[in-house]
């Protein structure tokens, strides 16, 4: 029976980043996986969606064209052709993953892991021991039991559609059905968000929320808030019927679940050990990444703390560092810092945004100033959009310090990752007043916001 020092079960974005640090540390480590190497974000998420993103900007821009002297008659898309040059970037990715872990030094093993005991894993027919076992098993969408739930699909599917639908519906309200409304919108696809609250993206700043609102609905995408699913039912004409609980009746091509995801622990072999879940449904950890087992560790969407890629690499990363090297690291490199972590949405326009909203700047108990500009981007002053960008700060009264930046527009994400750089370190609004701009961009707003809008929090 081969045995290892490390075995990590999941090569995503952490299980690949955490077996690679540890090989690179003396560490013998095998990766199980029985899906395509790179996880949901290179094969069922991220990337592929920042690709159709990509693709479906182009129907905006062709129209902008024109304010700039460009006549672009007949311009026509094709899905098939879009959704296909994306599968074979995937697959080249499949295979730079792969070559990763071989130049590491990582033994990859193809098939399903499952847990025989705290240091024993079978995958496939054999079985294999570990000082310690890692589980990275990232999550899976999460589509909840109605009528008609077998006419629906999930993230996962959308990504190899037969044929672009007449009209679509897709249910949710966070980052992954915002998106992907804003996607099939811009293809030309009749996009119906449905979501049962009164505002989608919570969590997020209440001014971002209600201006994204009202650019998507301006863009053509038709929002339904309060508004849940009853039952689906397939038509005669192979269309889909859409009841829902407020008396609607929508027929589209398309039903798309975007309504949350889960760790992906199903015949994990979890009852083999002490190993714990939190009422959420993800494995319970310490501050080590240690679960109830002393043997076993568990990252990134499987542990649920925050569910996005760089935040599982940077515990891949903390945790080998931890248990190969902890001698040869500073303080700051063996600790994830979970403060400040930038997140973008990738809608059309974008959202980006670190730190706190200003929601929850005062129910923390902040007294702040409130910074914010809202106003037409240049590149579309020669057009006749009505789109706005938006910039915000949050900003302690008492320490000057910036708590959070907030942005909606092009590019948003891009901008907001370098002002994270500044959160991280600490700067005070003084030290973005003192900053010179660069001229002319969207950017330079952060730096030349003067007069509070509002003040809120405690007084």
């Amino acid at each position: 029976m081969n045995h290892y020092d490390l075995l990590v079960i999941g090569a995503g974005s952490g299980g690949v980043r955490a077996s690679r640090i540890a090989a690179g540390l003396g560490a013998r480590v095998a990766v199980a996986e029985e899906r395509a190497l790179g996880g949901t974000c290179v094969n069922l998420g991220c990337v592929p969606k920042k690709l159709f993103v990509y693709g479906s900007q182009f129907s905006e821009q062709f129209a902008h064209a024109a304010g700039y002297g460009w006549q672009l008659e007949g311009a026509s898309f094709d899905w098939a052709q879009l959704r296909d040059n994306k599968t074979r970037e995937i697959e080249r990715l499949n295979g730079v993953y792969d070559r990763l872990l071989t130049d590491a030094g990582v033994e990859l093993l193809r098939g399903h892991a499952r847990i025989l005991g705290p240091q024993e894993v079978e995958v496939g027919d054999k079985r294999y021991r570990a000082d310690k076992i890692l589980i990275a098993v990232g999550g899976w969408p999460f589509v909840p039991d109605f009528p008609g739930r077998e006419h629906v699909i999930s993230s996962n599917e959308v990504f190899y559609l037969d044929e672009l639908p007449r009209a679509m519906v897709i249910v949710g309200g966070g980052y992954i059905a915002c998106e992907f409304a804003s996607i099939f919108n811009g293809l030309g696809v009749q996009t119906h968000l449905l979501y049962r609250r009164d505002l989608f993206l919570r969590g997020f700043d209440k001014d971002v929320r209600e201006l994204m609102a009202q650019q998507m609905a301006a863009k053509g995408v038709h929002l339904h808030f309060n508004t849940d699913v009853e039952r689906v039912e397939r038509q005669a004409d192979a269309e889909l019927a859409v009841h829902t609980d407020t008396g609607e009746t929508l027929r589209v091509g398309q039903v798309m679940y975007a309504t949350g995801r889960k760790p992906l622990l199903d015949n994990l072999g979890l009852e083999n050990t002490r190993v714990e879940l939190n009422k959420q449904g993800a494995i319970e950890v310490d501050d080590d990444f240690r679960t109830a087992e002393p043997s076993i560790y568990a990252i990134g969407d499987a542990v649920g703390r925050k569910e996005l890629t760089p935040v599982a690499l940077a515990e891949g990363m903390v945790l080998a560092r931890r248990l190969y090297g902890a001698d040869q690291f500073r303080e700051g490199e063996l600790a994830v810092n979970y403060q400040n972590i930038p997140t973008a949405v990738f809608t059309q326009p974008n959202i980006a945004t670190v730190g706190l909203s200003e929601e929850e700047a005062g129910k923390e108990g902040w007294d702040v100033n409130v910074y914010k500009a809202q106003f037409t981007p240049l590149p579309l002053t020669l057009t006749d959009s009505d789109e706005k960008v938006m910039v915000k700060l949050i900003v302690d009264k008492a320490s000057d310090r910036v708590l959070g930046c907030h942005m909606v527009g092009q590019d948003a994400g891009e901008i907001i990752q370098g002002l994270a750089v500044a959160m991280t370190a600490g700067a005070t609004k003084a030290d973005f007043d003192r900053t010179i701009g660069i001229h002319p961009t969207v950017a330079e707003e952060f730096v030349t916001l003067r007069t509070p809008v509002t003040s809120a929090g405690s007084s």
